[in-house]
C-alpha cells in the first residue's frame, strides 16, 4: 500500500484513498476472522459463542467486576449479558457473588472451569497474534497498537487503558 505523505512545518499528513481506507476495512474484516476463528471451533464444541467469550476474557482480566461494569466494556444489552452469565454460572465456569459494600451488586469470578476455558482461548488468540507481531516486527506492532487505539471510542478507550494499566 503507497500512501502520499507530505510534510509540511511539522506536520506530516496522509492522504488515503478510498480505495486504500476500503482495503484496509476489508482487512480489518478478515483479520478478526482469522482472530476468531480458533476460539469459535473452542467454543462451539461446547456450545457456547463468542458473547460467551467476551465474558469470560473480562471476567478473568477483572476478577470481582460487576455485573453493571461489565455491561460497559461490553456494550450489550442487560437481557442479552443476563443470558449468557446464565449459561456460564449453570455451567459451573462463572461465580456470582453478592457485594460486600452494597448487596444489590453482583460480582463475578472464573470458576477453575472457567479459568482452563479462558485460558484454552486466549492461548489460541496469543499463538496467532505472536506469529503475527514476529512477521511484521517491533515497529509495525506499535503501529498497529496505536492505530487501534485510535480508533476505539473515548469510553471504550478509557476501558482499554484501565484493563492495559492493571495488567502491568
Amino acid at each position: 500500500m503507497s500512501d502520499k505523505a507530505s510534510t509540511t512545518g511539522n506536520e506530516t499528513l496522509l492522504f488515503l484513498t478510498d480505495d486504500q481506507l476500503r482495503k484496509g476495512i476489508e482487512a480489518m474484516f478478515f483479520a478478526y476472522r482469522g482472530f476468531t476463528a480458533d476460539p469459535d471451533r473452542i467454543l462451539s464444541d461446547k456450545g457456547y459463542g463468542r458473547a460467551h467469550h467476551r465474558a469470560v476474557h473480562f471476567i478473568n482480566r477483572s476478577p470481582g467486576t460487576t455485573v453493571n461494569n461489565l455491561l460497559s466494556i461490553l456494550g450489550v444489552t442487560k437481557q442479552s449479558l443476563n443470558r449468557v452469565l446464565r449459561t456460564l454460572i449453570e455451567d459451573g465456569l462463572v461465580e456470582s457473588r453478592v457485594g460486600t459494600r452494597d448487596r444489590r451488586e453482583r460480582h463475578l469470578y472464573l470458576t477453575e472451569k472457567g479459568e482452563t476455558l479462558e485460558s484454552e482461548l486466549s492461548t489460541a488468540q496469543r499463538n496467532r497474534m505472536r506469529a503475527a507481531f514476529r512477521q511484521v516486527g517491533p515497529e509495525a506492532v506499535v503501529g498497529f497498537r496505536q492505530v487501534l487505539e485510535a480508533m476505539m471510542d473515548s469510553e471504550l478507550r478509557n476501558h482499554y487503558v484501565q484493563l492495559r494499566e492493571a495488567g502491568e
